[in-house]
């Protein structure tokens, strides 16, 4: 056998640097026939000890310096069964989650518990990033599978081809948070589809001083109705807030268009509930004004659509269940803050009567001369209490209040009245029909007159903000 054969065939040994040390130390020892305790002394061991390292060194050479646990895998080991089945289960069953909610979900679901590190590095070995990487882990990927596409390309012209690729975003300054709780709302909604197989509205409210979501409602559109509810959950968990600050919809700010149907015009009924409530409502065309609500969007699109397929979600009102029983106090323990009642300024809220009659939708209207108006292409008549009849003038003008449950009122003349529907057709027939048993007429409630329902207040300020609109 040649001397190269001999040398392909030994096998290459690596030490680490203590054994390294150790080996060159007893090799010259032993090659030079040194001083034993000046050696052990270099070493830091005995005599004892370095007697019996002459000796494997002896028997074994440079193998005897290499450690027993070399080459072995680790008691905490991953086996290759079980990594092989978290790269399957995140391709196939949580391929849209991020990399934090898919090991949550796997101690969860899976009954199999792992670090982040362990995901992270063993999905990036098979070159699988989260839904929503770092852009320098984003660009590398993308480096990576250039050069594998492109093999003969220098490091310069790979550089330039990924910068095209992946175009820097616009940088954005921090700002500082709220330091009271309920000192500032942020609100916005985000469409996606969440479950089933139409995109749905989730209308978000966030403290900006805590992190805690203190609202959510799903909804088919960017509603008046999503926001109210959003709002009457902060009311009725939290209490009156200081301000909100929303981005400039229809909702929140004013418009000018002189054809929108009146039974329509919801442009001032948030901002008209927020006054008699004494909410500041601010709103801003700038995203990064409200960067907490848009921030909060993301995390929850990432978090909340894979937890409402693995729930088998796909209605409005499940989805609407699992945002408050589950969804809500998982993600405020998660990542907000814990609130401290010495830090909050929310004010005590009405109680659920008012509450239900203040989030409610105003629109102005003038009886005809059958002592009718007509509202959503239905017409209704003003009774009292006991459901007698009161009829008013033709052109006498009114304010229709449907309140947060859906029950319609009328104000005029400074009274509060209900509104009885006309139906097109008569219910029964005297002249066929046998005569029906007369029940006993219950009275119904009737809410107070307050200033907020006086048609004259309600008139002056859409003007006053109608006007504020033009001049901004």
């Amino acid at each position: 056998i040649s001397l190269l054969e001999v040398m392909v065939r030994v096998k290459r040994i690596d030490l680490s640097m203590k054994y390294e040390q150790q080996y060159k130390t007893i090799k010259e020892l032993i090659d030079h026939n040194g001083n034993k305790k000046r050696a052990a002394l270099k070493l830091g061991i005995s005599i004892r000890q370095l007697n019996r390292r002459i000796k494997q060194y002896q028997e074994k050479g440079k193998a005897a310096f290499v450690h027993g646990n070399a080459d072995r895998k680790p008691v905490n080991c991953l086996s290759t069964e079980i990594s092989n089945q978290i790269v399957t289960l995140y391709r196939t069953k949580y391929q849209d989650c991020n990399l934090k909610h898919f090991t949550e979900l796997l101690e969860h679901f899976e009954n199999i518990k792992v670090s982040y590190s362990t995901v992270y590095n063993l999905l990036k070995k098979q070159d699988i990033l989260s839904p929503k990487p770092w852009r320098k882990t984003r660009r590398a990927l993308a480096k990576k599978k250039w050069h594998q596409d492109h093999p003969k390309q220098g490091k310069q012209d790979i550089d330039t081809a990924i910068s095209h690729q992946l175009a820097l975003e616009d940088a954005h300054p921090r700002h500082e948070r709220c330091k009271y709780f309920g000192e500032e709302i942020q609100m916005d909604a985000s469409v996606l589809v969440w479950f089933g197989e139409n995109k749905a509205y989730l209308h978000l409210a966030i403290d900006n001083a805590t992190g805690n979501i203190v609202g959510a409602y799903f909804d088919w559109q960017e509603t008046l109705n999503g926001y109210y509810h959003a709002f009457k959950q902060i009311l009725e968990n939290y209490g009156i807030p200081l301000c909100f600050k929303t981005d400039n919809r229809t909702v929140f700010n004013y418009e000018t268009a002189k054809t929108k149907a009146a039974h329509k015009d919801v442009l001032t009924q948030f901002g008209y509930a927020c006054k008699t409530l004494g909410v500041d409502l601010k709103t801003t065309s700038v995203s990064q004004a409200k960067g907490m609500v848009e921030r909060a969007n993301q995390t929850v699109q990432g978090r909340l659509k894979p937890e409402l397929r693995l729930a088998g979600i796909n209605t409005i009102e499940k989805a609407n269940e699992y945002l408050l029983d589950v969804f809500i106090p998982a993600f405020n323990q998660k990542f907000g803050q814990k609130i401290r009642s010495a830090y909050s300024v929310f004010e005590t809220a009405p109680d659920a009567r008012k509450i239900n009659y203040t989030l409610a939708v105003l629109t102005s209207r003038v009886f005809d001369s059958g002592s009718a108006i007509s509202f959503k292409n239905k017409h209704y008549q003003a009774t009292d209490e006991y459901g007698k009849l009161i009829c008013f003038m033709k052109g006498t003008k009114c304010l229709v209040i449907e309140a947060f449950d859906g029950q319609l009122l009328v104000t005029a003349d400074e009274h509060v009245y209900l509104l009885k529907e006309i139906p097109k057709n008569a219910v029964t027939s005297p002249a066929v029909d046998p005569e029906p048993k007369k029940k006993r007429t219950k009275k119904k409630y009737i809410p107070p007159m307050t200033h907020p329902w006086k048609h004259e207040s309600f008139v002056r300020q859409q003007r006053r903000a109608h006007k504020h609109h033009q001049y901004t």
